[in-house]
C-alpha cells in the first residue's frame, strides 16, 4: 500500500491546474474571427439594429440612422450636434437633459430616439435666439437665474412646459383642490420644478424669473 506521502498536491499545483482549465475553456471563443475595427463590427450586425428614424426638431424635419439603443439625448447631441441639451446624471434625476416632445417636457436621457418617430421635439435652441430671446430666457438673464449655466437649458425648457401645465389646469402634489384649476403660485412652481437640480443653488433667482413670466401670461 502506498504511503500518503507519495501523493501530495500543493497550492501551486492547484493554481496551475485551475489556470489551465480556464484557458482551455476560453480558447474556442478567443479563436473566433473578430472584426478588425468598429466599422467592421457595425457591418457585421443586422441592419435592423440601425434603423432610420425621423422627427421634427425645433420645427425642422430631421432624420438619422441610429443604433436602437441610442437615447434621444445622444441623438440630439451626437447626431444632430444640438449641444444645448446637457447630459448630467444620465439617470433622469437632475433634469439637465429636459426637452419638450409634443409640448410635454421629458428627460431625454430616459427615452430612446426610435420611440419618437414623427414626434415634434423642442430643445433650448428652438425656444429663441440671441437676437430674439424667448421671454423665459430673457427672464433668466434679468434675474441671474444661473451660475455655471450647465443646468440652465433644462431649467428653461422645464419652466416653459411647466407654465403650460399650470395653464391647462394639470394638478401637482401641492394642488389643494383637485376640482378647480391649478393656480400659478410659488408653491406650485417649486413643486413642479423639483425635478430640475441646480447644484449652484440659484433656485430663488429661478423662481423670480418664472414668476415674472407667469405674471405676464396672467
Amino acid at each position: 500500500m502506498r504511503s500518503s506521502d507519495s501523493f501530495q498536491v500543493t497550492r501551486r499545483d492547484l493554481m496551475i491546474v485551475g489556470a489551465t482549465a480556464i484557458a482551455a475553456h476560453a480558447a474556442p471563443a478567443v479563436a473566433l474571427d473578430q472584426p478588425a475595427d468598429l466599422a467592421d463590427l457595425t457591418a457585421a450586425r443586422p441592419e435592423s439594429f440601425f434603423p432610420m428614424v425621423g422627427f421634427s426638431v425645433n420645427g425642422e424635419p430631421r432624420s438619422m440612422k441610429v443604433d436602437t439603443r441610442t437615447t434621444l439625448l445622444d441623438a440630439l447631441r451626437e447626431h444632430l450636434h444640438l449641444t444645448g441639451t446637457k447630459k448630467g446624471c444620465d439617470h433622469g434625476q437632475c433634469g439637465a437633459c429636459t426637452v419638450m416632445v409634443n409640448g410635454r417636457r421629458i428627460n431625454s436621457c430616459l427615452t430612446l430616439a426610435v420611440m419618437h418617430e414623427g414626434d415634434s421635439v423642442i430643445t433650448v435652441e428652438g425656444l429663441g435666439s440671441p437676437a430674439n430671446l424667448h421671454p423665459m430666457q430673457a427672464a433668466f438673464i434679468k434675474h441671474d437665474g444661473y451660475q455655471c449655466g450647465y443646468c440652465t437649458p433644462g431649467q428653461i425648457c422645464s419652466s416653459v412646459a411647466m407654465l403650460k401645465e399650470v395653464e391647462a389646469g394639470v394638478p401637482s402634489l401641492v394642488t389643494e383642490d383637485l376640482t378647480t384649476s391649478a393656480t400659478a403660485s410659488l408653491a406650485e412652481f417649486r413643486e413642479r420644478m423639483s425635478g430640475n437640480i441646480c447644484r449652484c443653488g440659484a433656485y430663488s433667482n429661478i423662481m423670480e424669473a418664472i414668476a415674472e413670466v407667469a405674471e405676464r401670461k396672467a
